[in-house]
């Protein structure tokens, strides 16, 4: 049996539920430096108070669930700074207190309704931090996969958080190996993909991929993040149809990262006037990705509640 936080359960049938928005665009707003392998992770140590004053921001705005900042935070990342085992779990946990932290600040701001937290972890290529989650086929078995992920999802879950974020999977044999990995951890996860029109990032197509989630109790919504805008109405409709699952999205602004100049290009598409439409599809879980900030999830949090 998979616990889900009675809350969140509720708050799912319900829907929909508003996400939070980029993390990383609101640290660098902030002024942080985010050109490292680690991304935001690095400030889990080197800076957790501005960590928690980001996921506060988003709270601010409307925001019900905030995303931890553990997406690249790896044994394996962390390893290579000097930062052994012990280390490195301590830091994973700390992802998940700081967004509790920052939940509490936001309701000592007078932030209504309950607020939950989603720890992050990012595919197999975001610990490699060469663009290669937005490709997947790593050469690597869903054992393998499965082997990597299972020690960080063990040290989340234990943490405490009301759901996994397994995000930006960008191959249905990962997403395998995620399921396999989330299996008697005690916490519910949502799983989204990275796709490029009607497939994944790896190429798969998308009945294929949301196939390979629709049986596991552990997946308690499934769907898409880190996309362009354009690509979520028919996600939405695949997602629904093939897993009967309420469905997640958060897409990015509609610009690209060029992972060799370290560089976003080209013109923002996200805009609130799309979400009642995912609504009404089936999305249970709304909210953005790389570049939508604190401004854009309220009004994405107004057209909503509107």
């Amino acid at each position: 049996m998979v616990r889900t936080s009675p809350q969140f359960a509720a708050a799912l049938a319900a829907g929909p539920v508003i996400l939070d928005g980029g993390l990383s665009n609101q640290l660098e707003a902030a002024g942080h430096d985010l050109g490292d392998a680690l991304w935001s992770a690095r400030l889990l140590a080197e800076e957790p108070e501005a960590v928690i004053e980001a996921h506060r921001a988003y709270y601010a705005a409307g925001a019900q669930v905030a995303i931890t900042a553990s997406y690249q935070a790896t044994f394996e990342g962390f390893a290579r700074r000097g930062i052994d085992a012990a280390g490195a779990a301590e830091l994973l946990g700390r992802s998940v207190a700081l967004a509790r932290e920052a939940a509490d600040r936001a309701r000592a701001d007078g932030a209504g309704g309950p607020l939950y937290v989603a720890a992050s972890a990012g595919p197999y290529g975001a610990m490699l931090a060469d663009g290669s989650e937005y490709r997947g086929r790593y050469g690597l078995t869903v054992a393998e996969l499965e082997r990597f992920h299972r020690p960080r999802l063990e040290v989340l879950a234990a943490a405490g958080p009301d759901v996994l974020a397994l995000e930006t999977v960008p191959d249905a044999d990962e997403a395998r190996a995620l399921v396999r990995a989330v299996r008697g951890l005690d916490t519910p996860a949502w799983l989204s993909y990275s796709v490029a029109g009607a497939a994944t990032r790896a190429g798969q197509p998308l009945e294929e991929a949301f196939a390979v989630v629709a049986e596991a109790p552990e997946i308690v919504a499934v769907g898409v993040n880190c996309c362009a805008p354009g690509d979520v109405d028919r996600a939405v409709e695949v997602a629904a149809r093939v897993t009967g699952k309420p469905v997640v999205v958060y897409p990015n602004s509609g610009e690209s990262w060029d992972a060799g100049a370290r560089a976003w290009s080209g013109t923002p598409e996200f805009g609130a006037g799309s979400v009642a439409g995912w609504a009404a599809a089936g999305a249970r879980l709304i909210g953005g990705c790389c570049r939508v900030g604190p401004e854009q999830i309220r009004a994405l949090a107004a057209q909503l509640r509107g």
